[in-house]
């Protein structure tokens, strides 16, 4: 909670490296699981607004992908889009993680330092979160924060759980003493996300994908909703039939995710079907087929079609 005064409103960037938590503390904040999360690193491709409302603010959160040293077209679209982020916002979320090396030194990459000289650039003010805080004894806490606190002049520092929920109330007011001060909401108090509900849908068959296969399939595989029939859909629930086909680069992919007798692929759609029935408050028929498009993650028209690049 903020101290009373005017109602304040903006837009938010969640940037950091791959895998440090920005889908997470997304869902964290929302209380709803709109951004898939693996152990993989690169699982976010596009930026995902979520709403967080609360006492006396606004905040319309973009959960961008994870920014690295990009080699290829998809990679490349990735970095580009978290980095193009920074000109439409307020203010910068930036995470770290609470943790140490070896010695007890905490080293500030690159990556941090080419998203600190971004922040100069456009001049934003950003607040630094320190995330995982849940897995580190709370005295490495203050080194991280110190390695961090001459990178950047931040508004704020909040450490944090996003797993565990600790200390995440924090972060919306601090947030929100940064932003600009509004007449009114940006969104109404209903709106979650800016996500359709076909694309929601679409990510968790990916997400189950990377999940259920794991090391077996590289990450390169993307999921197309060919058909999402609504017309047996009522208010207390109904039918919803689904259809969608995930697109893999090789033969050797497809049998991965088929698996033997279709196993694979009956486990990826069973996971994905009960968290589509949690989210649509209905019954879900799911059907899933698996297509093989060679290169598709290194051609632009192939990223248009399935939603990647505009």
């Amino acid at each position: 909670m903020i101290d009373k005064g005017p109602f304040r409103a903006g837009f938010v960037a969640i940037l950091g490296r791959p895998n440090v938590g920005k889908s997470t503390l997304l869902n964290q904040l929302l209380g709803e699981h709109v951004a898939i999360v693996t152990a993989r690193p690169q699982t976010t491709r596009t930026r995902i607004l979520g709403v967080v409302n609360g006492e006396g603010y606004q905040l319309a959160l973009f959960d961008t992908p994870g920014i690295h040293k990009a080699k290829g077209p998809l990679n490349k679209r990735m970095v580009e889009t978290a980095l193009s982020t920074l000109s439409e916002v307020d203010v910068a979320l930036v995470l770290v993680e609470a943790a140490t090396g070896p010695g007890g030194k905490v080293e500030v990459g690159e990556t941090m330092q080419w998203i600190a000289a971004e922040l100069r650039r456009r001049r934003k003010p950003a607040v630094l979160g320190v995330n995982k805080m849940d897995r580190v004894p709370r005295e490495v806490l203050l080194p991280v924060i110190e390695a961090y606190r001459s990178l950047y002049d931040w508004a704020e520092v909040v450490p944090f759980s996003a797993l565990t929920g600790e200390n995440v109330d924090r972060l919306g007011p601090a947030l929100a003493r940064h932003l600009p001060v509004s007449d009114a909401p940006l969104f109404p108090p209903d709106v979650l996300t800016d996500q359709a509900e076909r694309a929601i849908v679409a990510e968790y068959v990916r997400e189950q994908v990377m999940q259920q296969t794991r090391d077996e399939l590289p990450y390169a595989a993307a999921v197309e909703v060919e058909e999402f029939d609504e017309s047996e859909r009522r208010d207390d629930g109904g039918l919803i039939r689904i259809g969608a086909v995930v697109w893999v680069e090789r033969e050797s992919q497809k049998a991965i995710v088929i698996g033997k007798g279709g196993s694979m692929l009956k486990r990826v759609g069973t996971r994905a079907r009960e968290r589509m029935e949690r989210l649509l408050g209905a019954k879900v028929f799911l059907r899933l087929t698996v297509k093989v498009e060679e290169r598709w993650s290194e051609r632009l028209e192939a990223l248009r079609r399935l939603g990647i690049a505009p």
